[in-house]
């Protein structure tokens, strides 16, 4: 599989590797801060990377992990109120890796380094405008699904 991330449409298109065609779309929120690959600029970063690791298969949805680490948390309202301003990392992670040197790869530009990840979010985070500080948020029922159909080392395309 081949996923498109579009900055512009706020939206994920999971192409089949075959012709490129679009299998499935969802939509994501990217930075609030706009495109960029420097270290702490929390930008989406652009060009082409890939799936470096798959994280929280069987977790139940709402999961709240905190440095790649399930908490042991599910989220709610009670955990929104105690920690309103806590960007949320729930259900799956995708954690993406840079693949062109230079531009999203080592240096002060790697993606991986900069953990940036497609991830679910709460419910209440609104889809199709820039929202988070560099991942790309997904709604969990969403990250769910994509994660179920894509691969460690499918390529990312972040447009």
């Amino acid at each position: 599989m081949i996923l498109h991330i579009n900055i512009r449409t706020q939206t994920l298109s999971l192409n089949s590797t075959e012709h490129d065609q679009v299998f499935k779309t969802y939509k994501v929120s990217t930075s609030k801060f706009g495109v960029g690959e420097e270290n702490n600029s929390f930008k989406t970063p652009r060009g082409t990377h890939c799936i470096r690791a798959k994280i929280g298969a069987d977790e139940p949805i709402n999961t709240v992990f905190i440095g790649r680490r399930p908490t042991g948390e599910i989220f709610g309202e009670a955990l929104l109120k105690s920690f309103p301003d806590r960007d949320w990392i729930l259900t799956r992670i995708l954690w993406l890796s840079g693949k062109e040197v230079g531009i999203n790869r080592l240096g002060t530009v790697d993606t991986m380094r900069r953990y940036i990840y497609i991830h679910g979010s709460p419910d209440g985070v609104q889809m199709g405008v820039p929202g988070s500080i560099g991942c790309i948020r997904m709604r969990n029922s969403d990250v769910i699904d994509l994660f179920d159909r894509v691969s460690v080392g499918d390529s990312v395309q972040i447009i």
